[in-house]
């Protein structure tokens, strides 16, 4: 892991609430040379961080109150869209792991093959993509109420992406329902994929994100180093 100047402790202070936590359990941001605040996601840039909580709402607050300036105890760029940023490289982040556990064999698509795997009990979680049917949400989850029963609970549900992300994803056409077996790569995404849950999972969200993958599809939140964080190999 690369040197940065905030690695000692166990909980960091969001710089927007104030609140606590594990730097598991937060955001962290750098500042680059020429003064612009960066998405660390994976907290191994240098320097000085300043830390929110996992929180869409949390980061456009810091970003209106100009908390990253004290922060970093410097004159911080953080541009009025960071929010959204942020939210496009968790949701990044998050395909491209599910897309190693689909070259790992773990994934399976379509409505019958999901259906197989969830009654041989195969399964880890259920995918199904938001612009899909009702109809078809509600099928998987009678399946899955009728096959595990009190525990189907314990088999996560994943809403978070659209038919066209998940296609790119999955390498397939017209995926809306798929599902993960156990292993490794499964439980890399799930991680992945309830960070970005827990981000959104502010009202703030349902007002910046399009109906279907995050930052507006006109929009290019990446640039520079930003695209090349997000595209670096998992851990």
């Amino acid at each position: 892991m690369g040197t940065n100047g905030d690695q000692g402790g166990s909980e960091r202070t969001c710089i927007a609430t104030g609140a606590k936590g594990a730097p598991d359990a937060m955001l962290r941001f750098a500042l680059s040379a020429d003064g612009a605040v960066v998405p660390d996601l994976r907290r191994k840039l240098p320097g000085r961080g300043a830390w929110t909580q996992l929180s869409f709402e949390a980061v456009r607050r810091a970003t209106a109150k100009a908390a990253f300036s004290r922060a970093f105890r410097a004159k911080a760029e953080a541009p009025a869209t960071l929010a959204e940023t942020v939210d496009a490289l968790l949701e990044r982040e998050a395909l491209q792991s599910l897309s190693m556990a689909n070259k790992a064999g773990l994934v399976v698509t379509g409505a019958f093959k999901v259906d197989s795997a969830i009654d041989h009990g195969a399964v880890v979680a259920v995918i199904q993509a938001k612009d899909g049917s009702p109809d078809g949400v509600q099928k998987r989850t009678q399946a899955l109420r009728a096959r595990f029963g009190e525990e189907a609970g314990t088999i996560a549900r994943i809403n978070l992406f659209c038919s066209s992300q998940l296609d790119l994803a999955l390498g397939k056409a017209n995926v809306i329902h798929a599902a993960l077996k156990t292993g490794a790569a499964s439980s890399a995404f799930l991680a992945r994929a309830e960070r970005l849950r827990r981000y959104r999972a502010s009202e703030a969200d349902t007002t910046v994100m399009s109906d279907c993958g995050g930052a507006p599809a006109s929009s290019d939140p990446t640039p520079g180093n930003l695209e090349k964080l997000a595209e670096e190999p998992s851990d």
